[in-house]
């Protein structure tokens, strides 16, 4: 078999063209009982391949659990297992929502998501909004009053104010963000400080325009917007999903577009193999953990932020914010070679994502699962790390699992072999 045969270098070609041609757009922020296609009262949605509810474990299954508790489908913790157990509550994947979630990735029917169009192509996607800074937050698998009264300051402040000075400012292009700030120090996925900035100076004619009277929430959102490194994450995530989206179900391409956890499995998504996901084992692992962990209490419990990979972002733009090294890890020598590797993985250069220190060359763009196989060379992602006892306790780099690019090149072949 010839796997560079025409057909599939066309179909990647398209691939790729669709990623880079994509203009994704905030253009709404509303509930996600209101936007997300399928979504229930009754549905949480979580991170990574689905799975049946008793297969959920550790901090992800404590992660459900707390989104049932948080949306009033059950009084304590014993009947919101008995309910999922009874599928009275159902438990689905982010991905088929088009939505994409953040470790745990719960969604609620109540919990507000911003709403990204892609619209060179007509897509949408959508995300759920950072929990704020503290490292004990729902995405981690913890549950608590403190987390509820975050995820409530979420809905009944930050999201509101956000809605109205978008509704005041008009709709925002996200792709003019992403581009600008990668010449200022973040990848867009484990940093997104310069993004955070650029976007809030985006709202601030409609933050201005509020009435008056609600200063306090006016400042408390602008509090919230700029205090770390990870607001604009949410926003890169949707855009990410609404532009991976456009270059899928393309027949006969290998291009990956979509890479998630759950907390048993690292699994793909590829362009030309329809919705099926090839499931490998957990990813490897670099790790700079906070203060007083240790390894041995690194867990997995979901993610989904890697769909910013997909796209030419994240682990795969680390060489344009060398700032992360004191947070995850690792030299500025490492992190560019690391970048440059990716590009031995991939379709080709973004035109518009350039990254300063290697020349503005464009980010590596399109992950192709047979040059993955051919240049034995994983992709990367740059994520945080989440802690058995739930929370986060660090930062760090990992490399996606081998298996999935063979189960996914043996089912291509499969497919494709008339055309092979």
């Amino acid at each position: 078999m010839n796997e560079s045969n025409i057909d599939r270098h066309i179909a990647n070609t398209e691939a790729f063209k669709r990623i880079c041609a994509s203009e994704p757009v905030l253009k709404a922020i509303a509930s996600a009982i209101d936007v997300l296609p399928g979504m229930t009262p009754n549905t949480v949605l979580t991170s990574g391949p689905p799975m049946p509810w008793g297969d959920y474990t550790g901090g992800q299954r404590d992660a459900i659990i707390g989104g049932v508790l948080f949306e009033g489908l059950a009084s304590n913790r014993d009947e919101a297992a008995r309910k999922l157990a009874a599928g009275d509550i159902k438990v689905d994947g982010c991905h088929d929502y088009a939505s994409v979630g953040s470790l745990a990735g719960i969604y609620t029917a109540s919990m507000p998501v911003f709403v990204v169009e892609n619209t060179a192509f007509g897509n949408v996607g959508y995300c759920n909004m950072y929990e704020g800074t503290n490292p004990r937050r729902l995405n981690y698998g913890v549950y608590d009053q403190g987390v509820r009264e975050r995820l409530l300051f979420v809905q009944d402040i930050v999201a509101p104010m956000l809605k109205m000075a978008l509704q005041l400012s008009g709709a925002i292009p996200l792709k003019p963000i992403i581009a600008r700030a990668l010449h200022m120090g973040d990848e867009l996925h484990s940093r997104s400080t310069a993004a955070s900035m650029l976007f809030t100076r985006e709202l601030f004619p409609g933050l201005l325009d509020i009435p008056f009277e609600q200063r306090e929430a006016v400042k408390q959102t602008l509090q919230a917007l700029t205090e770390d490194h990870y607001f604009f994450l949410r926003l890169s995530m949707a855009a990410a999903k609404s532009i991976a989206d456009a270059a899928h179900h393309i027949e006969g391409s290998s291009v990956v577009t979509a890479m998630a956890f759950n907390c048993r499995n690292f699994a793909i998504r590829v362009s030309g193999l329809g919705d099926q996901w090839f499931v490998g084992p957990h990813a490897t692992v670099q790790a700079k953990l906070f203060e007083g962990h240790s390894e041995d209490e690194i867990t997995w419990m979901g993610g989904e932020s890697t769909i910013t990979e997909t796209i030419g972002l994240g682990g795969f733009a680390q060489a344009a914010a060398f700032a992360l090294q004191q947070y995850q890890g690792g030299s500025p020598e490492a992190m560019m070679k690391r970048n440059l590797q990716m590009y031995e993985i991939t379709i080709g250069e973004h035109p518009d994502y350039h990254i300063p220190s290697l020349g503005y060359r464009g980010t590596p763009t399109g992950i192709d699962i047979f040059r993955v196989l051919e240049n034995g060379i994983l992709p990367v992602m740059d994520i945080g790390i989440a802690g058995r006892d739930g929370g986060q306790i660090g930062a760090g780099i990992v490399s996606a699992p081998i298996e999935c690019f063979e189960l996914a090149a043996q089912a291509y072949r499969s497919r494709y072999q008339a055309i092979e």
